[in-house]
């Protein structure tokens, strides 16, 4: 098998994509060299698909990714070591994403944040509702392969692709293109769920290692949010006095999680943490590490991009226990700061769903802390700790069997190579890092 893909002009990350005649801005692509083409032996592929509609996009958000623009800079800059680096993935929930920059408008110090917004869906709505934000620095940041761009061809759905319920003998004997390749359960690859994963991994190595603002920053964290996310008043407050407190009191401790699906903001919980080894569905939801964890959790990216597995946090659960040495450890705020209040999305079957009602529940909550004076706490207590890491196997949920995944997400991994997909994507050394 031998796959082939073919860019020479803009490089973002490890893999690099062809933008013709990028100083005249008004030019347009030519869509054959700007469509991605893989060769197998079990499907012909010789000729590349147009897509006419999405290249101009394509070129627009190559721009925007080099330019790197950061919008309010002058009323809350510069960027320094002491700036709080929040990133949030979005993809279309808009009634979500209004919610979540309500949520952040009310946070005490929200003015000394720089709000980095990855996107893998370009809508002018959402682009205008995050550009009107007007209480903080704000950047967006354009995952580059995205099904938008690339609709009918990887990364996106090839019409020759096999169908996720297919079967392996229906796949031989429709010869569809990614036959080779069934996931665990014996199904192969849906696009809008790789996505999740791809968009996750390339945001993490954009803003750890390629973005200007943050490449010269020693050791800064990060702060992980998602569009179906709400926060609490002092969320910033209590996330810096986590980061004092844990560095004297839990050195071991590199992860920290604002938020919680089971815990209510209550005067029991407001002000405990919990110690405890990094577990996919309890630590998983407004999580923060710094660059160093960073580095080696990006030092194991085979065990995160082969592993087949759909979900990010399923996948870096495996790089916890079959690759790092020194393991995820968490401190986790009981009384939760960050909400999910996604009922319905691409994980949840639920239809009828009411974001008011969630909401309104969620600010009983805040209101209710607030009139028990029980947030901004002056203290913050440990009361569980727990060393002992799971031993129990991991199951796999599939979905990422596809040997185009794992290329794709390797080749994105900063200064991550593996042989086989250095064939499948060939290198352009004559071009500099952005």
């Amino acid at each position: 098998m031998w796959c082939k893909i073919e860019f020479n002009m803009f490089k973002i990350g490890a893999f690099s994509y062809k933008l013709d005649n990028f100083q005249n801005q008004n030019s347009d692509f030519n869509e054959n060299d700007t469509a991605l083409e893989f060769n197998t032996d079990n499907a012909k592929i010789s000729k590349q698909q147009q897509q006419p509609k999405s290249v101009p996009l394509k070129k627009l958000l190559a721009m925007k990714n080099v330019e790197q623009k950061i919008l309010n800079e002058k009323k809350y800059g510069p960027v320094t070591k002491e700036t709080i680096f929040i990133t949030i993935q979005v993809h279309n929930r808009i009634e979500y994403l209004k919610y979540l920059i309500d949520s952040f408008r009310n946070a005490k110090d929200i003015d000394k944040a720089l709000l980095i917004f990855s996107h893998d869906v370009y809508e002018n709505n959402i682009n205008e509702l995050i550009q009107n934000i007007d209480f903080a620095m704000v950047m967006q940041i354009f995952y580059p392969y995205s099904i938008q761009l690339y609709p009918n061809v990887f990364p996106g759905t090839d019409p020759r692709d096999c169908g996720r319920d297919i079967g392996k003998e229906k796949a031989i004997e429709t010869d569809c293109f990614n036959l080779q390749y069934p996931d665990t359960y014996g199904h192969y690859r849906e696009s809008k769920y790789t996505q999740m994963k791809h968009h996750w991994w390339w945001k993490l190595n954009r803003i750890f290692d390629e973005l200007k603002v943050t490449k010269e920053l020693k050791n800064f964290i990060l702060l992980l949010v998602e569009e179906d996310h709400y926060v609490a008043p002092d969320f910033i407050y209590i996330y810096k006095r986590m980061q004092r407190s844990l560095h004297l009191e839990c050195p071991k401790c590199n992860i920290i999680a604002l938020g919680t699906y089971s815990q209510t903001l209550d005067s029991m919980s407001y002000n405990q943490i919990e110690i405890a080894p990094w577990t996919t569905n309890l630590h998983n939801m407004g999580m923060a590490f710094n660059k160093t964890t960073w580095l080696k959790i990006r030092n194991c990216a085979e065990y995160f991009c082969t592993y087949d597995e759909y979900n990010y946090d399923f996948s870096l659960q495996n790089i916890n226990r079959k690759c790092l040495k020194e393991k995820l450890f968490t401190a986790l705020i009981r009384g939760p700061r960050i909400y999910h209040v996604g009922e319905c999305g691409i994980h949840h079957a639920k239809t009828n769903c009411d974001v008011d009602n969630t909401i309104k529940r969620i600010d009983m909550d805040i209101k209710s802390a607030q009139r028990d004076r029980i947030l901004f706490p002056e203290d913050l207590e440990i009361v569980s700790t727990n060393l002992r890491h799971p031993t129990n196997p991991l199951i796999n949920n599939g979905g990422w069997a596809d040997k185009r995944d794992h290329c794709l997400c390797l080749e994105m991994t900063a200064n991550k190579k593996n042989d086989e997909c250095h064939k499948i994507f060939p290198a352009t050394n004559d071009i500099n890092d952005l």
